[in-house]
């Protein structure tokens, strides 16, 4: 999709584009109006001054979707032509402001297509945006920085939409190289024999039901000096989760393909970072597996060596993305890192504790959690925070091994915190801060938000926006 400042005003739009009006009307209502030879489609934004950052982003996406539904090609949209409407928002600046357009209106153009054969008169999609609006330096310099993180996030849910018969672990660490390929970003994948002579025992453990090898993926941009410590980013990479032994319900299973979306985040976000030209070291870790039921399978009671050395009491094997994770939290502490961020799709308890609005947010470093949620309510990858306490800790204590990856007695109660719990035990070694976020709650698109049904790209306009203003 192009979007290009024109010349004029709004008016001026030339027969065959839908102008977008936004009017004062009831927050989402619609009409479309013919104006000469010219169709206007007008969205209600509400009283004017009640439109916040939040109502922006949806209906920039609104603004896209209803001019698809329209089979618009192009569309014609001017914000000075209604400057009461925006008074109330609090962007940094106008270069921001156009950043979240350019963002959503690509989040919104987005449909996936893979498997569907084209229809004969293309895909239904907006090829072009005309913005009648002041082309400043700096609203130029937001639209382009936006297109480049829409793009990446529709990456992002290209790959966690692809079905679990053609993503595997190792179709993942491909995945990965071809997202950063003619980039400065080197990739190293280990395979399963490379995994054991490590010791990396959880994601061996996770994988070994499966005929697919587990891969731990290794994503390495060197944007900044030398001396810089790096950010490292871990994303779970489950590319599908049937449970294990402790097999879902099949009202459970169907989505699991998009077990490794925080895997595709985190692939994305060192491929955009190294595509804006971000002056910062990054690291990406993608432990990937395939959580199956074949002879090999852990067994609950079966106790694995995790690359710390701690021992893990396997009594549950549906709770695999915290084991995968917990050797790659180990193996991070080789890069010396400034901090660590891990994002997965960990559990079902984030979902039924926050909805499907925002994604949990555990840490022990106050600072960072400030920092993370600030960037989450600029950028619209929205965190709320879950408490990560020293009572939690006998949840995961075993009388088999050092650790149980699931309390079969108390695990039903606060498990996103336990699930968190678990990894701090690991990462608590890492001598940085460190934040888990727990993305099932935002792993799909979720109703009222104005995308396509499917993977919702989360968080990487966090991750980025994280990794651009981080000083540590």
């Amino acid at each position: 999709m192009k979007i290009t400042f024109a010349k004029g005003a709004l008016d001026s739009a030339p027969a065959g584009v839908l102008r977008i009006r936004f009017t004062e009307d009831a927050k989402g209502a619609k009409r479309l109006v013919r104006e000469g030879k010219v169709d206007t489609l007008e969205l209600g934004a509400g009283k004017a001054g009640e439109v916040t950052n939040r109502t922006y982003i949806t209906l920039i996406r609104a603004m896209v979707q209803t001019a698809r539904a329209q089979k618009a090609k192009r569309i014609a949209v001017s914000f000075e032509s209604t400057p009461k409407l925006w008074k109330n928002l609090s962007f940094s600046s106008p270069e921001q402001a156009s950043q979240l357009f350019a963002e959503n209106a690509e989040m919104a153009n987005f449909q996936f297509t893979t498997f569907k054969t084209k229809p004969k008169d293309g895909w239904n999609e907006i090829e072009e945006i005309l913005l009648y609006d002041t082309a400043t330096p700096a609203m130029k310099a937001g639209i382009k920085r936006g297109q480049a993180i829409g793009r990446a996030v529709n990456a992002t849910r290209e790959l966690s939409n692809t079905p679990g018969g053609s993503m595997t672990p190792r179709g993942l660490a491909n995945a990965a190289k071809a997202a950063v390929k003619g980039l400065p970003v080197t990739v190293e994948v280990l395979g399963r024999a490379k995994l054991s002579a490590l010791g990396m025992g959880l994601l061996a453990g996770v994988g070994a039901g499966s005929t697919e090898e587990p891969t731990f993926t290794v994503l390495s941009y060197k944007g900044g000096p030398a001396s810089q410590k790096p950010i490292v980013l871990a994303g779970k990479g489950i590319t599908f989760d049937s449970g294990g032994l402790n097999i879902k319900p099949s009202t459970g299973i169907y989505e699991m393909h998009l077990d490794m979306s925080g895997g595709a985040a985190v692939i994305h976000s060192v491929a955009l970072a190294a595509k804006l030209g971000l002056k910062k070291n990054v690291i990406g870790l993608i432990p990937a597996a395939e959580n199956m039921l074949g002879n090999g399978a852990t067994r609950p009671g079966d106790i694995h060596t995790s690359l710390s050395g701690k021992t893990v009491e396997v009594t549950d094997t549906d709770a695999e993305g915290r084991l995968v994770l917990a050797d790659a939290l180990t193996y991070a502490k080789r890069f010396n890192p400034s901090v660590v961020v891990d994002v997965a799709t960990l559990t079902g308890a984030a979902c039924v504790a926050l909805g499907p609005y925002a994604n949990g947010l555990m840490t022990r470093d106050d600072a960072l959690a400030s920092t993370l949620l600030t960037l989450s309510e600029e950028t619209g990858d929205y965190l709320w925070r879950l408490p990560l306490w020293d009572e939690y800790e006998s949840v995961i204590k075993s009388d088999f091994a050092d650790l149980q990856n699931h309390s079969i007695s108390r695990g039903r109660y606060g498990g996103a915190t336990n699930g968190a719990i678990f990894l701090w035990q690991f990462a608590k070694e890492l001598n940085c801060p460190w934040a888990h976020i727990d993305i099932a709650p935002r792993m799909t698109a979720a109703p009222g938000e104005e995308l396509v049904k499917g993977a919702s790209g989360s968080p990487v306009r966090l991750l980025i926006s994280f990794i651009d203003s981080w000083k540590g």
